[in-house]
């Protein structure tokens, strides 16, 4: 004898007919992007970090050039922050524009910044000097790189550098992980694998 949930779930099922013909399974699994495609992304995603990163001189905070720079975004941990400020953390790029034109130090510093995500670095070195000579204001180049930086997602805290690795002429930046390293970790958590 069948239970009223049942009886009633047959009743509604009585005139169903089950499809015929190859029917396919549909995968909810994410396709893998074209190599075309991740192109079309990291072209649109570059424009997007361009556009936050203003050449306009009135639209850039000017920092003076022996003040110390520094930046965290909300969730850093203070511990984190300060192993960055006090040069603890372990730095195997490291890129120098002081002497690089604004445009160039904004090019140069978006493909560094993009590379050593890519490659999974999370600390790196930036030289970008202290500009007591720089036109038409001192510290040009500093307050423009610190204010590029803190408009870019994937900077997660910049710091001033120790004295002995530049003082306020150059920057610790720690950065997020790549989109890449996120889906690997991803995987090898879900096969069981550990992380990176």
């Amino acid at each position: 004898m069948l239970d009223d949930e049942s009886a009633l779930f047959f009743e509604e099922m009585a005139g169903v007919v089950p499809l015929k013909g190859d029917v396919k399974a549909v995968s909810l699994q994410p396709k893998a992007l074209t190599d075309e495609q991740l192109q079309r992304r990291e072209a649109l995603q570059r424009e997007a970090y361009l556009a936050c990163m203003p050449l306009d001189l009135s639209l850039i905070p000017i920092i003076a050039p022996d003040d110390i720079a520094s930046f965290k975004r909300e969730g850093v941990q203070g511990a984190v922050f300060k192993r960055l400020r006090l040069g603890q953390y372990s730095i195997k790029m490291e890129l120098d524009v002081h002497a690089y034109r604004l445009s160039q130090a904004r090019d140069a510093l978006l493909n560094y910044l993009l590379a050593a995500q890519s490659h999974g670095e999370r600390c790196v070195m930036l030289i970008h000097g202290k500009g007591h000579n720089s036109k038409p204001v001192a510290g040009l180049l500093k307050s423009a790189v610190c204010h590029w930086l803190s408009q870019l997602d994937m900077v997660l805290a910049y710091h001033s550098a120790k004295t002995e690795q530049g003082g306020s002429g150059a920057l610790y930046v720690m950065l997020t992980k790549s989109e890449q390293l996120k889906i690997e970790n991803k995987e090898a958590n879900r096969k069981g694998m550990g992380w990176r």
